[in-house]
């Protein structure tokens, strides 16, 4: 018991210092940082997308599977 009070008093009590700060601090980050960041985001969308795509391609391949449309690889080689 006494262990889990020990705990829980070091989990809350850095929250609490977090909490007293008054956040008014400076921001000295020039053009070339927010430049570099979204640059970075950038990267990060044009990477999303695709993966998006690719996904819902996936998904609709399963499903079209399961629900039959598409026949087996092995019977529609056989047919040429």
């Amino acid at each position: 018991m006494r262990a889990l009070i020990t705990t829980i008093v070091g989990t809350i009590a850095p929250a609490t210092a977090f909490a007293a700060a008054n956040g008014l601090s400076e921001d000295n980050s020039g053009i070339f940082v927010w430049v570099f960041l979204g640059f970075c985001a950038m990267i990060v969308v044009a990477q999303v997308i695709p993966a998006v795509l690719l996904m819902t391609g996936m998904v609709k391949g399963v499903v079209s599977v399961v629900k039959g449309e598409m026949a087996p690889a092995a019977s529609s080689s056989k047919t040429n």
